[in-house]
């Protein structure tokens, strides 16, 4: 375990990610609760706080926490591309579709690793699938999850989805472990309902981890215990990771001071050479803003008060 230094003198407010790795049982909203807490601990300034991307309390892993101004692209990371690795579980199919559901169909069938994967083609691409009925899809302006707990019939319409990669990783005791790159809007849950029924059984979720979120994996993830080290040494700084690498797919437009001052104020910048589509304003490597190029100039997408 590193060594931290001690309290910074006239600290700044600190803006970028924190990479948790999230242990099963802990909400996305209390994670965040939990790094607020520990900012406090460690005797840094008042922040906003919030996440990239819900993930399950059953689920563990990647889940980008923004600090400052990076909360500003909270919104790009929820349309992130995702990465996971999940366990079927075979024979059983809850009406949560994952271990802590109550069982709603069962099964004596157990298929064999080449089924499986027999039929992972058709869940690979763009493909039609219905969410879960405890999700927090909204019906009327109910979150689905409370009608079904409820007791009501909940019937959620199909959406389309990408699943970039879909594949076995290895097979236990008749359960099969898959990893999945998914677009946003992809529910894990619902696979692991889908696959089974297409190889005549039932199954669901027992396991989840998110392996990646966006630019951001485990490589990157540090555990609530290292933090609370660190906020401890009054050192927690030291885990944030720049607001830029979150855009990493976007190219650096250095700007001129008085360019810098422009984009701060909300204005247009005309006659910049740069490529269509979004780009990072930057001063001496400091984000400015996101922009927009176009033929007209550079629009302000995001500008980042730094």
């Amino acid at each position: 375990m590193p060594r931290f230094s001690a309290a910074r003198c006239g600290a700044r407010p600190v803006h970028g990610w924190i990479i948790l790795d999230k242990p099963v049982g802990l909400g996305s909203t209390q994670a965040v609760g939990a790094v607020k807490r520990l900012l406090r601990e460690a005797g840094e300034p008042k922040i906003k706080v919030g996440h990239g991307g819900t993930l399950d309390p059953l689920a563990s892993g990647v889940l980008p926490i923004a600090l400052g101004e990076a909360t500003k692209l909270c919104g790009r990371m929820l349309d992130a591309t995702k990465a996971y690795e999940f366990t079927i579980a075979f024979g059983e199919e809850t009406d949560t579709l994952d271990a802590e559901g109550t069982a709603v169909a069962t099964s004596d069938v157990r298929p064999t690793l080449e089924q499986v994967e027999a039929v992972l083609p058709r869940f690979t691409g763009e493909i039609e699938q219905v969410p879960p009925a405890f999700s927090a899809l909204k019906i009327g302006g109910k979150p689905a999850y409370e009608r079904a707990r409820a007791g009501e019939a909940v019937e959620l319409k199909p959406r389309q989805v990408t699943i970039f990669e879909l594949r076995v990783l290895s097979r236990s005791d008749g359960d099969v472990t898959l990893s999945a790159t998914v677009s946003k809007g992809t529910y894990i849950r619902s696979l692991a309902r889908d696959i089974p029924r297409a190889v005549g059984t039932v199954g669901h979720i027992s396991y989840l981890r998110r392996t990646r979120a966006g630019p951001f994996s485990l490589e990157q993830a540090i555990s609530l215990d290292f933090l609370e080290e660190a906020a401890k040494a009054r050192a927690l700084t030291r885990t944030v990771v720049p607001l830029q690498a979150a855009l990493d797919d976007i190219p650096a437009l250095p700007v001129t001071p008085d360019q810098a001052r422009l984009l701060r104020h909300g204005q247009m910048l005309f006659g910049i050479p740069a490529p269509p589509g979004l780009g990072l304003a930057t001063l001496e490597g400091t984000p400015v803003a996101l922009v927009e190029a176009t033929a007209d100039g550079l629009r302000v997408v995001r500008g980042f008060n730094l």
